[in-house]
């Protein structure tokens, strides 16, 4: 197994050791880095109550991945708890390979209690922050962890070579047995609670009650520069963060480079990472680093703050630290200004390959609805959709389906634009609605050019919506707030040095559009981010053709793939 050298600074603090990496891998040649991933339940005690989690070995946030670019990943999973389990490595391209891709039903059926599964894959052209969590479920509320992709051996980073870097993963915390309030809420047709407590490194910190072994504490010296490498492992908050008295020099986002700008806070959708610089170069003391909810349509959050203690050097911790000055909760500007500064860094090393031509346009409409449910509370439940079809989860994996030409399991008639086009975000809409259920999916032809549109819209509430496409990267070409013009937004776009990311966060009552090139054949997931919306059927798939030659076609199936 992997070790994990790291140099403990303090207690409740650990830095990636920078001289273990050495001997992992030599410039020659690519190391294999192998994991054992024991899905074990554990007592874990917060806000003065303890209660049984889902855990991997037992720890709460789960074991960091260090691999450096260009390494094979061998994960051994093994499920002791009592729920089936399914783990996504988030933001990894598995090229051809998505048996290891994760999410449940989709590239393969869960690992069912007392069973194990081998994920095997390759880290190929990718360096950076990103994570992985159980894709089955609300499993993800505890099972957790981030991935530290370091580049390739004599590669600097583009950006000053920081003193050190620690693992900043923003999460939320429930007083309650999750899977079970969230099983309840189903039945009655409602949405589950909102969550009791943000976390930094699965601690809520000092603004909450029995904080004191719960605070994450980070020991920085006087004139230093520190890389953040940044989390939203939250299930359904986008999360702003910051630093008292510090600024934050944003470098990356989802193992991307960009370029770099200052800001007070950053803005971070759940699914997403952002890898900062900060300098430790204010007077010595204590100082807060805060996440808490950003929401700016009428829709009620867990709107309390997590908060870590960012510490100098030899100071006491007695002194009091100060608060950062964080972004109103419903700052729109604030949302729409920070994420038009996100830009590739597009030099000849990092190029921003944007696709200019577009082979298949395709645009989505983003929904709510309801749908009768005679037991349900108010006889009726909440769904989402997506051209106004909400997807239904097969009960067999899609990839398999696929692979073996299964028949009865998905179609491949999803629509590329809605039926029936409307005002998308005009005057709420609420009655006969009639949205629709099914699996089906979109066929892409390999190699083929793909502009997509994402368009919220007022079915019910307008909302911001972060979508993660599973397999590939984009380019966020265009955004904007009302209704997308399809004659005068692309004008607008950007084609040069746009943002490259895995998720993308889709304004509240506006649009985004993003292209990509289908060059990773297999079937992919692509779902809103937050844990409710997808459960609601806020989900689709993409099925990506084999292409011509023999490294163009979905690789067969490992032996130990879960069955169904």
């Amino acid at each position: 197994m992997a070790s994990s050298c790291r140099n403990r600074l303090f207690s409740g603090l650990l830095f990636l050791c920078f001289g273990f990496l050495g001997f992992l891998t030599s410039p020659a040649e690519a190391a294999i880095k192998k994991y054992q991933f024991d899905v074990q339940v554990k007592n874990v005690s917060r806000l003065c109550h303890a209660k049984p989690i889902v855990t991997i070995n037992g720890r709460f946030p789960g074991p960091t991945i260090y691999v450096r670019e260009g390494d094979r990943v061998i994960i051994n999973v093994t499920n002791h708890a009592q729920y089936n389990m399914s783990i996504h490595w988030h933001g990894l391209k598995q090229y051809r390979n998505g048996w290891a891709d994760g999410p449940a039903y989709v590239t393969q059926c869960p690992i069912q209690t007392g069973s194990g599964y081998t994920y095997d894959f390759n880290v190929t052209g990718q360096r950076g922050t990103l994570w992985w969590h159980a894709h089955i479920l609300w499993l993800r509320a505890t099972v957790y962890g981030a991935i530290v992709i370091l580049p390739k051996q004599g590669t600097p980073f583009p950006f000053p070579q920081p003193y050190r870097e620690a693992e900043i993963i923003l999460g939320e915390w429930w007083k309650g047995n999750v899977e079970e309030f969230v099983n309840k809420a189903n039945n009655l047709g409602l949405p589950p609670n909102s969550s009791d407590a943000h976390t930094i490194n699965g601690k809520p910190g000092p603004l909450f009650p029995c904080y004191e072994k719960h605070t994450f504490v980070m020991e920085v010296e006087q004139g230093k520069t520190y890389l953040l490498r940044i989390i939203n492992a939250a299930l359904n908050d986008e999360l702003f963060f910051g630093i008292a008295g510090h600024n934050l020099t944003v470098v990356e986002v989802d193992a991307v480079y960009t370029k770099p700008f200052t800001s007070e806070a950053i803005l971070i959708a759940p699914g997403q990472t952002t890898n900062v610089l900060v300098q430790a170069n204010q007077a010595s003391g204590r100082y807060f680093m805060a996440a808490r909810p950003f929401m700016d349509a009428p829709i009620a959050v867990d709107n309390k703050t997590a908060t870590g203690i960012f510490q100098y050097r030899g100071i006491p911790n007695t002194v009091l630290p100060s608060l950062p000055q964080l972004p109103a909760s419903n700052d729109t500007a604030f949302a729409l200004s920070y994420n038009k500064k996100l830009k590739s860094l597009n030099t000849p090393n990092f190029p921003a390959n944007v696709p200019l031509k577009v082979d298949r346009k395709l645009f989505y409409t983003i929904g709510f609805g309801k749908e009768s449910c005679p037991t349900c509370l108010n006889g009726t439940r909440f769904v989402a959709s997506l051209n106004n079809i909400s997807f239904e989860m097969p009960q067999v994996g899609l990839l398999q389906a696929h692979y073996f030409n299964l028949k009865g399991v998905f179609k491949t008639d999803f629509p590329d634009r809605p039926q029936t086009p409307f005002n998308y975000t005009g005057a709420p809409l609420t009655a006969n609605l009639g949205t629709s259920t099914g699996t089906r999916l979109s066929k892409i032809a390999f190699n083929s050019t793909v502009e997509l549109v994402l368009q919220d819209t007022n079915l019910l509430t307008v909302e911001s919506h972060p979508f993660h496409l599973h397999g590939y990267n984009f380019f966020v070409v265009g955004t904007g707030i009302g209704n997308f013009d399809p004659a005068k937004d692309p004008a607008k776009y950007n084609l040069v040095d746009p943002v490259e990311r895995n998720t993308v966060g889709v304004p509240t009552g506006g649009w985004t559009a993003i292209r990509f090139r289908a060059d990773n054949p297999g079937v992919w997931f692509m779902h809103c981010h937050l844990e409710l919306h997808t459960g609601w059927g806020l989900k689709t798939a993409f099925v990506v053709e084999d292409g011509p030659g023999s490294d163009h076609s979905v690789l067969p199936p490992p032996k130990d793939l879960p069955p169904c």
